[in-house]
């Protein structure tokens, strides 16, 4: 029964390690945390489920769920953080949590009160591991997607020029303009990519849950976030093992203690990991 719940744990946790990626991101660039982040996360998964519902294409679908998300993470950086830009920090926040509030309602406008199901199902093969748990070709597949865009974002970062530029911003934004770099540029590209990862996040536990909702990204929003800061906010790698620590947490906290109580495991975890480590698993003093 532990391993399976450790599998399953780290399913739900790569996902919110993609989330958390984009608040790190946004934070290390700009300062300021998204929380308007669990709401891309909601529209990259009805863009996609409305996509398909109207085509029957899912590689369509996929990639309308994904512009989606990066059309709305690009408004929010136009209309509520640039005219922010270089104001107290608390005013950016204000204006996100407004954003997300905005955005929720929104979505129920558009896509109604109710829940709707994923267009079509995956056949639900699945194997047998150390001969004690059981994963299933979904919970590969969400797996492997959720590793291999860590992996890209990783070599994007640090071996690209776009993702060196950010480097440079998030590490100085004065110098790097000085130096010629487009400042401006940097933040949209990392709006975009983490609204992108968002997205994918989106549709992948669209998927797997067989439902969307307008109220779809609150929860793992926050628990993304938490993961972000568990991790060590402003740390990629750090956000990505905080995601998989908070998704492991809440399935055993879930298995061994009360399924009632699976959403605040993952915030005491948060809780005990800050006691003893208040920068996060993997943050600097700094």
């Amino acid at each position: 029964m532990l391993i399976q719940q450790l599998v399953n744990g780290l399913v739900v946790g790569s996902v919110y390690a993609l989330v958390a990626l984009g608040y790190t991101m946004i934070y290390g660039i700009l300062g300021i945390i998204n929380f308007a982040q669990g709401e891309i996360y909601m529209y990259g998964a009805f863009g996609a489920v409305l996509t398909l519902a109207a085509t029957g294409e899912l590689g369509l679908a996929v990639m309308a769920g994904v512009g989606t998300a990066c059309l709305v993470g690009f408004l929010l950086e136009r209309i509520a953080f640039r005219p922010l830009r270089g104001m107290h920090p608390l005013i950016p926040l204000i204006s996100a949590i407004g954003a997300s509030i905005l955005l929720s309602s929104l979505a129920r406008l558009l896509f109604g009160p109710d829940d709707r199901s994923f267009p079509i199902e995956f056949n639900p093969v699945s194997y047998t591991i150390f001969g004690a748990a059981e994963i299933t070709g979904l919970q590969l597949i969400i797996i492997g997607v959720s590793f291999g865009l860590m992996v890209i974002l990783s070599i994007f970062v640090n071996m690209t020029k776009h993702g060196k530029a950010i480097m440079a911003v998030a590490m100085d934004s004065d110098a790097a303009r000085l130096s010629g770099i487009n400042v401006n540029n940097a933040y949209v590209i990392t709006f975009l990519l983490g609204s992108a990862l968002s997205g994918v996040a989106g549709i992948l536990m669209a998927v797997y849950y067989n439902a969307t909702s307008f109220s779809m990204g609150l929860l793992p929003g926050l628990k993304a976030f938490s993961a972000a800061i568990l991790g060590g906010v402003g740390s990629i790698p750090g956000a990505i093992v905080g995601g998989l620590v908070l998704g492991i947490a809440e399935n055993l906290g879930a298995a061994y203690i009360s399924s009632s109580f699976k959403d605040a495991f993952a915030f005491i975890a948060l809780v005990l990991v800050l006691i003893i480590r208040p920068r996060g698993i993997m943050g600097s003093r700094k």
